[in-house]
C-alpha cells in the first residue's frame, strides 16, 4: 500500500528546477526515502521523465557503501549525467558522506542537475543549509504520518474513534502503520527505538554512559506535557536513581535527542510581556508510538497523548509552537493584589497568523470548562483562541470569543483553525 504524502509532494513539485539543493530532513523511518524515490519519482515519470534521468542513491544500502566516499560519489553521479536534459539526483542519508557539502555544491550551477537529498540529523544538516549553501539550499522537514494521512490506510469500516485511539497508541511511522497486529507493531517499534534511534545517538556522539541516556528517555517519556529543565532532571537522578549526573551532561543529552528528531523542545513565551522565558521547557515525542513503546505501553494516558498529537499536528502544518504563559491579577478576600501565572498549552505562529490553543481531553462540568478557559480569557489581544476537545462536539463559539472544536475536526479538516 502506498500512503500518499501529498503535502510534501506539492512542496517538492514547487521547488523543482529552482536552482537550489532540496534537503529533506526528519526522524529516521518517517518516509523520507519513500517520498523521494517512490512518490516523487513516480510523479516525475508521469510527467514523461525517463528512468535514465532519475538517479537514486541509497547510502544506507551496504552495496552502495563505496559511494560514501565523496570523490567516488562525485564520479558516480558525473557518469550518470549523459546529456543536457535535466537529471534528478536523489541521495538518501547524505550525512553519511564526509564533506558532502562540496559534492552537492559541485552541481549548483549545472543546468542539467536538480539535486534532492535526505538526512536524519537536525544539527548536522540545518547548519549546512544556513551556511555552506548560503541561500542555495533549502530544508523540507518531513514528519511521521498525520492522522489525516494515517486514516487513508485504515479499513473504511473501522470507527474513527478506534482509529484515533490506535494512532495515539502506535503512532504514525509508515512501517509501523502497515503492520497488522498489536504484536507486530510493538515488535517493530521496539526494534526501531533500540536499534535505530538510540544506536544512532550513541554512535554519532560517542556516548559511553548509555544507562543515563536510557533513564533520561524514560523520564521524558513519563512526563510528556510537563515542564522541566536540565537542573530538575539532574535532581531527579539524585532523588530517584540515587545517581549523580551533571547538569552539563543532561544538557548535552537533551540536545542529542532533539538533534536526532526523536523529540522536540517547546519554549515558554510570556504572552503579555512578549518575551521568551529561559526555562523550564516542555518536550514532545515526534511520534506517540515511540513514546509509548519506550514505557512498554504502561502509561497510555490519553490526556497527555492528546497534547502530544496536537503538538505534532501543529508542527507538521508549519507552525512555530511555544508554550504560553499569561499573568492574571486579582484581589483576595482582604483586598490584597495577587498574581497568578496561567498556562496556554500552545502559542502557534505562522507569518502574521497566531492562534492560542488549549488541549482538553474532556470537559465534564462547568468547573472543568472554567479551568480550561481561564488562561485564554486572560489574553487581551485579538488572535483566535481555541480549545481542542478529545471527544465529539459540534463547533462552538462562546461569549468570550473562544472556539471549541473536536480533535476529529482539528486533525481532519485543513481549515480547522478557522472553523
Amino acid at each position: 500500500m502506498i500512503i500518499k504524502r501529498d503535502t510534501y509532494l506539492r512542496k517538492l513539485i514547487a521547488k523543482r528546477h529552482d536552482g537550489k539543493i532540496k534537503i529533506i530532513t526528519g526522524i529516521r523511518r518517517c518516509g523520507k526515502s519513500f517520498l523521494l524515490s517512490t512518490i516523487y519519482a513516480n510523479w516525475l515519470k508521469e510527467q514523461g521523465i525517463d528512468d535514465n534521468h532519475i538517479i537514486t542513491i541509497n547510502l544506507e544500502d551496504r552495496r552502495q557503501k563505496p559511494l560514501r566516499d565523496p570523490d567516488t560519489l562525485l564520479s558516480y553521479i558525473d557518469s550518470k549525467l549523459t546529456d543536457d536534459k535535466v537529471h534528478y539526483i536523489m541521495i538518501d542519508e547524505i550525512q553519511l558522506v564526509p564533506e558532502f557539502e562540496d559534492v552537492l555544491n559541485s552541481y549548483l550551477d549545472m543546468p542539467n542537475a536538480d539535486v534532492y537529498v535526505t538526512g536524519s540529523n537536525a544539527k548536522f544538516l540545518s547548519k549546512q543549509v544556513r551556511t555552506e549553501f548560503a541561500g542555495r539550499g533549502e530544508e523540507v522537514k518531513l514528519h511521521p504520518l498525520t492522522f489525516k494521512e494515517y486514516i487513508t490506510s485504515v479499513d473504511k469500516d473501522k470507527p474513527i474513534a478506534d482509529a484515533l485511539r490506535d494512532y495515539m497508541i502506535y503512532g504514525g511511522l509508515p512501517q509501523v502503520v502497515l503492520q497488522r497486529t498489536h504484536e507486530e507493531k510493538v515488535e517493530l517499534l521496539k526494534a526501531l527505538f533500540d536499534n535505530t534511534y538510540i544506536r544512532d545517538i550513541i554512535e554519532r556522539y560517542k556516548i559511553r554512559n548509555t544507562e543515563v541516556l536510557d533513564e533520561l528517555l524514560n523520564i521524558l517519556a513519563s512526563s510528556i506535557g510537563g515542564l522541566t529543565n536540565a537542573t530538575k532532571l539532574a535532581n531527579t537522578f539524585v532523588s530517584v536513581k540515587h545517581e549523580q549526573v551533571s547538569r552539563n551532561t543532561i544538557v548535552n543529552y537533551l540536545e542529542y535527542i532533539c538533534d536526532s528528531f526523536l523529540m522536540e523542545k517547546a519554549s515558554r513565551y510570556d504572552i503579555k510581556g512578549k518575551r521568551y522565558i529561559e526555562s523550564p521547557y516542555k518536550y514532545y515525542f515526534a511520534d506517540s508510538g515511540l513514546r509509548n513503546v519506550r514505557l512498554n505501553f504502561r502509561q497510555v494516558e490519553y490526556t497527555h497523548l492528546l497534547e502530544n498529537v496536537i503538538y505534532n499536528e501543529l508542527i507538521s502544518r508549519g507552525f512555530s509552537v511555544d508554550v504560553g504563559v499569561v499573568e492574571r491579577r486579582y484581589r483576595n478576600e482582604t483586598g490584597g493584589l495577587l498574581r497568578q501565572s496561567l498556562e496556554v498549552d500552545f502559542v502557534c505562529n505562522q507569518g502574521s497568523k497566531r492562534y492560542y490553543i488549549q488541549s482538553a481531553y474532556k470537559m465534564l462540568d462547568q468547573e472543568k470548562v472554567k479551568q480550561e478557559e481561564a488562561s485564554l480569557r486572560n489574553i487581551d489581544d485579538s488572535f483566535k483562541k481555541i480549545i481542542v476537545l478529545g471527544e465529539y462536539t459540534p463547533v462552538l463559539h462562546n461569549e468570550s470569543g473562544i472556539t471549541i472544536i473536536s480533535i476529529y475536526d482539528f486533525l481532519l479538516k485543513e481549515n480547522s483553525l478557522e472553523l
